[in-house]
């Protein structure tokens, strides 16, 4: 069956009516191809790039899941487990729930790094129906029984390609080896390289594959240009080509933290609105940065190549 709207999945209508007040009302490929599958029960395999849909694409399906089974999660427990390999990404999960599953009267609970631990704990201890977190935080709240996975019916494993290059491998195998047995589970990811296939086949069963092809690595709305330069010219270029006003909204990334800050704060002093976000920043100031690019108080984000990093289950993090 193909899929040309949303009311043809059998979503429940609280969930509809809430895609409707967001003005959804055509699939994208991603979900037409996995909702379907995921609402049947099915683990799913999914690779799509980053802005096809593919959150709505498991968070549909999980909402309907969870409305349909009501059931009450013990204290520290949850029935959904969703990991993602930033903050950001975590944050923005969290809110799409908000957003489709707002006339449900669900719990959801974000944990991640860079923000109070307290306050995660004391939301836990009443229980979540979902949690959304990054792996270094949530291996953390499990290393002291603060978040248990002992009642998780359904499991996504968000950007795994990300998630492998970021060094999060044992923190992905310590959350697997303690899911229950019985559960459903998805794995996303923008490639499928080898390592990503074997994460897959370790925990998935049995699963559907939904492949959404990307799009050419230069679309053709995008123009590029190349600038050769010394390094000392770099700075007085880039204010020459932000003073053309059609460039609204620049992403600019730097080698290192510091550069990031200090590039930015020189732009501030020339006149030009600009916010610098990296892991050196709370987890506040880094979403209060995306927030002012966002509504274009900040003209520039500035943000480093971060280099890979690693954590483990078996030791709190420094956050």
């Amino acid at each position: 069956m193909t899929h040309t709207n949303f009311d043809s999945f059998g979503l429940a209508e609280p969930i509809l009516h809430a895609l409707r007040a967001q003005k959804f009302t055509t699939p994208t490929p991603i979900q037409a191809g996995a909702i379907p599958l995921l609402l049947a029960g099915r683990d799913l395999l999914g690779t799509a790039q980053t802005g096809t849909g593919k959150t709505a694409a498991f968070a549909l399906p999980i909402l309907n899941h969870l409305a349909a089974n009501r059931v009450r999660s013990r204290p520290f427990h949850t029935r959904v487990l969703v990991l993602a390999p930033t903050r950001e990404l975590a944050v923005q999960i969290e809110e799409e729930f908000k957003r489709f599953g707002a006339g449900l009267g669900l719990r959801s609970v974000l944990i991640l790094g860079g923000v109070g631990r307290s306050p995660q704990v004391q939301r836990m201890s009443r229980g979540a129906d979902i949690v959304v977190g990054t792996p270094g935080r949530i291996c953390d709240l499990m290393n002291t029984r603060e978040l248990q996975l002992g009642q998780v019916e359904m499991f996504v494993l968000d950007e795994a390609d990300r998630m492998l290059d970021l060094g999060f491998i044992r923190d992905i195998r310590k959350v697997v080896a303690t899911l229950p047995v019985r559960r459903q589970s998805m794995l996303f990811s923008a490639t499928m390289p080898e390592d990503v296939g074997k994460l897959a086949e370790s925990f998935l069963r049995d699963p559907e594959r939904v492949r959404v092809a990307g799009e050419e690595p230069t679309p053709e709305r995008i123009e590029q240009h190349v600038h050769f330069m010394e390094g000392s010219g770099k700075r007085n270029k880039l204010v020459e080509l932000l003073n053309d006003p059609s460039m609204e909204r620049v992403i600019v990334f730097t080698r290192t933290k510091r550069g990031a800050d200090r590039v930015a704060e020189q732009l501030e002093a020339a006149g030009v609105g600009a916010d610098a976000m990296h892991g050196n920043k709370s987890q506040g100031a880094r979403q209060a940065a995306l927030e002012r690019f966002r509504n274009g108080r900040a003209r520039v984000l500035w943000q480093p190549i971060s280099p890979r990093a690693a954590s483990t289950c078996t030791a709190s993090p420094t956050w």
